[in-house]
């Protein structure tokens, strides 16, 4: 038997409303699905907008330019996380400034961001990792004082909350990634949420190459091809329908692991703060030294019984398309969980 790290479960409606985009022709970007996706994924989330993009990663980089960031700017973000919160300030020109993480939550330390806000600090970018949520209070009130955005990658945290708010609907704008591995997939694709009217006007002029809303065609300012296709949304769409199952599902799968796993010492296993609704994304588990295989002993022992496993993510800082940001400072935390 092999257990993989993740695999898609598709729904029954998923497979229904695909087929039927299939079976009338609309199977690029136009199609009733795509609104109705957008509709369902935004009462889910309990926002005003929603605007269906190609990946997690355009969602980041639609948020950043329809928030006018680029050049000049800077960007607060954890050092641990996932390349493509990296690539997406990058590609707009802004400057990434790293924060370590929380060691018990791996998201971003909320006590070490205040030092990092100079004047050409324009944004949060806070990562729910692996199903848990960031502490977005302090956040919050850290982007009222100096005025600044905050732009939630809420791509692992399907359906998580936040003191009772869904993740992604808490900040100026948050991101959604639909990979094959996610909660909500739609292979590819992604989400952009936002309750502002303005931002999601920008966002829905940006993603579809800028056309003029009064001119089709013509074009007054840099575009993007972030078009999801008609399949993809009825592909999401099913699989919004069928979320609370999955969810479900993994908080089961966490309790049993959990309860196999806890009295097992040298291994670190997931927590759940008080203010957070783990959905478990991913089941991370530490091996410390007092464990006596090493983490690639472990692997290798688990990949023996067809256990597959894969390793936390490193420190974007320290990868060489980081080299002209890096700085003397140091994020301890995410040097040690990502070993």
């Amino acid at each position: 038997m092999k257990v993989p790290v993740n695999e898609p479960v598709i729904a029954d409606g998923a497979k229904k409303y695909v087929l039927d985009a299939l079976e009338t022709g609309w199977i690029s970007s136009a199609g009733k699905y795509i609104s109705l996706f957008e509709e369902t994924f935004a009462a889910f989330i309990d926002v005003k907008h929603a605007i269906t993009v190609t990946s997690g990663t355009s969602a980041l980089h639609l948020a950043l330019t329809s928030l006018n960031i680029g050049k000049g700017d800077e960007v607060i973000l954890p050092d641990f996380t996932m390349i493509a919160c990296l690539d997406a300030v990058l590609y707009t020109g802004a400057t990434p400034v790293f924060v370590d993480v929380d060691p018990e939550t791996y998201c971003i330390d909320t006590d070490q961001i205040a030092s990092k806000i100079t004047d050409r600090t324009k944004a949060i970018m806070p990562v729910h990792i692996y199903g848990h949520s960031a502490d977005m209070d302090p956040i919050l009130v850290l982007a009222e004082k100096h005025n600044l955005y905050v732009i939630e990658d809420a791509a692992e945290v399907h359906g998580g909350t936040y003191k009772g708010k869904k993740c992604g609907g808490i900040g100026t704008v948050g991101c959604f990634s639909f990979y094959g591995n996610k909660i909500i997939s739609t292979g590819e694709g992604g989400m952009l949420v936002t309750n502002d009217d303005e931002i999601a006007a920008r966002a829905r002029s940006l993603k579809d190459l800028a056309h003029d809303s009064n001119k089709r065609f013509w074009h007054k300012e840099v575009g993007y091809n972030y078009r999801m296709t008609n399949m993809q949304a009825a592909l999401g769409l099913g699989q919004t329908e069928s979320v609370d199952t999955f969810l479900a599902h993994k908080k089961w799968m966490a309790s049993n692991y959990t309860s196999q796993l806890k009295d097992i010492d040298g291994l670190r296993l997931p927590i759940t703060k008080d203010y957070a609704e783990n959905v478990y994304w991913m089941y991370g588990i530490l091996v410390e030294n007092s464990f006596p295989l090493t983490k690639d002993e472990l692997r290798s022992a688990l990949q023996e019984k067809g256990v597959d496993t894969r390793d936390f993510f490193y420190s974007i800082s320290s990868m060489p398309i980081a080299d002209p940001y890096r700085t003397d400072d140091k994020y301890p935390v995410t040097q040690d969980i990502s070993k």
